[in-house]
């Protein structure tokens, strides 16, 4: 989440981008708009995925560390399930090194793609200014500084007039 702070006629103006997999690009508009924009303090936040695709993802870790303490350990986990042992068992416990190596690689890259939603997503005082899920990009530079001194013009003009409502 990037919150973005402003002093423009006393007025709060808040900013958030939510990123998933785009910390350098965040931190790249980090830098671009403190430089711009030097009173703002801008925060982020990881973008969350769904409910399912993190309970998934956090029940492939808990099976991948399992998996791989049994293959270390010698244990056959089909025997407890009454299927014979398998070729592919005795192959694991006989490269517990190599077969454990490939249990934790596949198994984070399923983690990963469960978890990866790919949004950049930028709100100004809490609405939506930009959707990299909507559009399929993230803003340029220029396109971003438009968005924040539109709202910053906006709620500038909206403070000088007495009795309208914000």
């Amino acid at each position: 989440m990037v919150m973005v702070r402003s002093g423009y006629a006393d007025a709060m103006a808040r900013m958030k981008f939510y990123s998933c997999g785009y910390q350098k690009a965040f931190q790249e508009y980090y830098t671009i708009l403190q430089q711009k924009y030097p009173e703002i303090i801008v925060e982020g936040e990881n973008y969350n995925p769904s409910g399912l695709s993190m309970i998934i993802a956090k029940a492939l870790g808990v099976i991948k560390m399992a998996l791989i303490v049994c293959i270390v350990s010698g244990v056959n986990i089909l025997q407890y399930t009454g299927i014979p042992l398998q070729s592919w068992w005795s192959w694991c416990v006989d490269n517990k090194l190599y077969s454990c190596m490939m249990v934790f690689f596949l198994s984070n890259a399923l983690e990963g793609q469960l978890v990866s939603t790919g949004a950049f997503e930028i709100s100004f005082n809490d609405m939506p200014v930009w959707s990299k899920l909507e559009t399929g990009r993230i803003p340029q530079p220029p396109e971003l500084f438009q968005i924040i001194d539109n709202n910053l013009q906006f709620q500038t003009t909206v403070e000088l007039k007495p009795g309208f409502a914000k």
